[in-house]
């Protein structure tokens, strides 16, 4: 490397995670604890004695000293808090690193996890950014997924969103699953676009082991679509919501002007941020640490007072990290600036390496950005990124 890379920034946000589903779905592989479909925060026991190892959690966390500008609440189904829970950890980031004036308080909900007092009172604490996992609107995709919400859940979800003012609305659809067909997808895409919510999230199904789906199908079988129709879906999404006035900010994400997720950039733009919670990552002091996924040792590691033990990124690492999540951005990475963190030489070894994608069409150097092409070069961005990772990182 030329010089040292000043990655030692001061974390301005916080990803919180809440592990409880009524069910698991059936693509999922994230650390979470099945409840049930009758229980929510201010009847269960197990959510109150996690929110308790939480808070603990919080508390003890070292302080950078400066007030967090954006706070997510993921999950899991963290709309299965009660109130007074998401107040609790709420008042308890407040109090240990602050948080500043209208900062972008987000949280992950399903249709039929809330009612109008329990979304009412969110708001009241300070949320204003909803994300509604929809993921379908056809019933025979929700079954096949592993859904507990029907359609009419999501229209009666999107009302109580509507009707306590959430600023920030984002709605989320999975393509892939399998027997979805085109038709259904464009009828999930024009859905999605009459509802109008401020931003739109898609993403593409992975089969992951370990899962339901691990277990039912093997990609590129039956039912699940074919690779041709999965391209298609992602060409029709781009097409429809571009068409409709929505900005192509990020791979997966579509935005009106404006209404970007700024806790999420955080992640793209690779600066620090604290995690909480099981499972939960955070990147902080050059130090990527992610806690225990099941909660038995999750309870254990907080008992024990939270002891961190990894090592500093090295720089070559964190390069790479740059561009592995800067290049999933619509505007890329700023070359003046991998320069003058990286070295030269390392942005001239970049340039070489991908001229044959920028011959494709795939990668774009536009205004000193380096950025992959909407949306050949997203299409293709598992092929571009996964052969930069393993040139950068012999």
């Amino acid at each position: 490397m030329d010089k040292k890379v000043n990655f030692y920034s001061i974390p301005r946000s916080a990803y919180v995670h809440i592990p409880f589903c009524r069910r698991r779905c059936f693509y999922c592989d994230f650390p979470i604890s099945v409840v049930g479909d009758r229980l929510r925060g201010e009847t269960s026991g197990t959510i109150s004695q996690y929110v308790e190892l939480l808070t603990q959690e919080i508390s003890i966390t070292p302080i950078f000293g400066q007030p967090l500008k954006t706070i997510f609440f993921g999950g899991g189904t963290p709309s299965l808090l009660s109130i007074d829970q998401l107040q609790k950890i709420l008042k308890t980031l407040e109090k240990r690193f602050g948080i500043v004036p209208g900062a972008e308080i987000s949280m992950e909900m399903d249709p039929g996890t809330f009612d109008l007092a329990h979304i009412a009172g969110y708001r009241s604490l300070g949320v204003n950014r909803v994300s509604l996992g929809v993921q379908a609107f056809q019933e025979e995709l929700l079954k096949v997924a592993g859904r507990s919400h029907s359609t009419a859940d999501i229209f009666a979800a999107v009302e109580l969103v509507r009707k306590v003012e959430i600023p920030e609305f984002s709605l989320d659809l999975i393509s892939g699953l399998p027997h979805q067909s085109l038709d259904c997808w464009q009828d999930s895409l024009a859905q999605a676009v009459g509802i109008s919510p401020t931003h739109i999230s898609i993403y593409d199904l992975t089969i992951e082991p370990g899962t339901a789906f691990g277990r039912y199908y093997k990609p590129g079988d039956l039912p699940l679509p074919t690779d041709e129709t999965t391209v298609k879906m992602y060409q029709m999404a781009q097409q429809v919501l571009t068409g409709a006035g929505y900005e192509h900010y990020e791979i997966s994400n579509y935005a009106q002007p404006g209404h970007q997720c700024q806790h999420n950039r955080v992640y793209w733009e690779n600066r620090p941020y604290y995690g909480f919670g099981m499972g939960a990552a955070s990147y902080i002091e050059g130090k990527r640490f992610t806690r225990p996924r099941k909660t038995k040792e999750y309870y254990q590691w907080v008992k024990a007072g939270c002891v961190v033990d990894c090592e500093v990124t090295p720089a070559d690492e964190v390069l790479l990290e740059t561009l592995m999540l800067g290049l999933r951005l619509a505007e890329g990475v700023n070359l003046s600036t991998l320069a003058a963190e990286f070295g030269e030489k390392k942005v001239e070894e970049i340039h070489k390496f991908l001229q044959p994608y920028l011959a494709k069409g795939w990668v774009e150097i536009v205004e000193g950005q380096l950025r992959l092409s909407d949306p050949q070069g997203f299409l293709f961005s598992n092929v571009v990124l996964a052969e930069l990772f393993a040139e950068l990182g012999e």
